[in-house]
């Protein structure tokens, strides 16, 4: 296995990861406009992406494997791409140090909007709970013995009037 092959799949897994990224910022806006169609079709998007790096990533570990082998070094299960910078020669091995590097950020990045994301998708669960806690308010205390001091078992049920605004 070649170097350049090994910086090929390097270079296709930073694109689909930037690709994965644009998916993410569009995410953000479909959730700032409570748009769940466009929600839905985003996360089938994402899985296509994700599906793809999967692959890439199995690609990138036979070729580093099978580089490493053959050229004297024992890898590990999952051989990392600074295993093979370690055991690249010297003038092969800045080419990999920037292929790298691309990577990781533009992984931070989407990292970085996705927790973004996250975010923003609890705060709208929070909202819609709130909503809900207040055209419906849960009963004070739950009472499951049958009659106690007069008490009838069942909790009066609150109409949308009875709820305090």
């Amino acid at each position: 296995m070649n170097m350049e092959a090994i910086v090929g799949t390097l270079t296709k897994l930073e694109r689909l990861h930037r690709s994965l990224l644009d998916v993410a910022i569009k995410k953000t806006d479909i959730i700032k406009d409570g748009d769940m169609d466009g929600l839905n079709d985003m996360l089938k998007s994402e899985q296509t992406h994700i599906a793809a790096i999967e692959r890439l990533e199995q690609q990138r570990q036979v070729e580093v494997t099978d580089y490493l082998r053959a050229n004297g070094f024992a890898p590990t299960e999952a051989p990392t791409v600074a295993q093979l910078i370690d055991a690249a020669p010297q003038h092969e091995k800045q080419m990999l140090q920037q292929a790298r590097e691309r990577l990781i950020d533009v992984i931070d990045q989407l990292k970085q909007r996705n927790d973004l994301n996250q975010k923003m998708i609890f705060q709208s669960l929070q909202f819609v709970n709130m909503t809900l806690d207040l055209l419906q308010p849960r009963p004070e205390q739950m009472n499951y013995s049958s009659d106690i001091g007069g008490r009838s078992a069942q909790p009066q049920k609150k109409t949308y009037f009875d709820s305090q605004a």
